[in-house]
């Protein structure tokens, strides 16, 4: 199972605006991201997962673009900033199809720790606005880092 973690393009500041959504360089570089995946790779997946704030629902509809889920997008409980990413570690042993979650930070980073040694407080990952990670859970069960992709090197 491949599990793509994916932290929310670029959002307004609250003062901006209090919904928060994408800045016009956020919504590029989801696509960016998005585009290069959907021609240089063959990342499929059956559903991406948002937290339901708005920076991470447009993200979601962004990558659904262009991957095309089979189960389309949808929110989920679990995702939010200071979230218990224990809970999501739960949630995975039952998945078998690969899934996007959009997400924000700490959250995601603490997940990915959680997952990969264990310990959601040792950082493994620095994460990117827009940026994805794929993780690969193998046979065992173990968790390990398949490959990240930032805005900054999808072309």
């Amino acid at each position: 199972m491949n599990l793509y973690l994916v932290q929310h393009g670029e959002a307004k500041r609250k003062e901006e605006d209090p919904e928060r959504p994408l800045t016009g360089r956020g919504e590029a570089d989801v696509r960016k991201v998005a585009s290069y995946l959907a021609a240089h790779t063959d990342v499929t997946v059956s559903r991406i997962l948002h937290s339901g704030k708005t920076r991470a629902k447009q993200t979601a509809e962004i990558l659904a673009e262009l991957l095309k889920p089979q189960r389309g997008t949808e929110e989920a409980s679990g995702l939010a900033p200071l979230d218990d990413p224990s809970i999501w570690v739960e949630k995975l042993r039952a998945e078998t199809g690969d899934l996007m979650l959009v997400g924000h930070l700490p959250h995601l980073s603490r997940l990915a720790s959680l997952l990969i040694c264990g310990n959601a407080e040792i950082k493994v990952i620095n994460f990117k606005n827009g940026g994805i990670v794929c993780l690969t859970r193998g046979e065992e069960g173990a968790w390990a880092i398949g490959w990240i992709i930032v805005p900054e090197i999808a072309r």
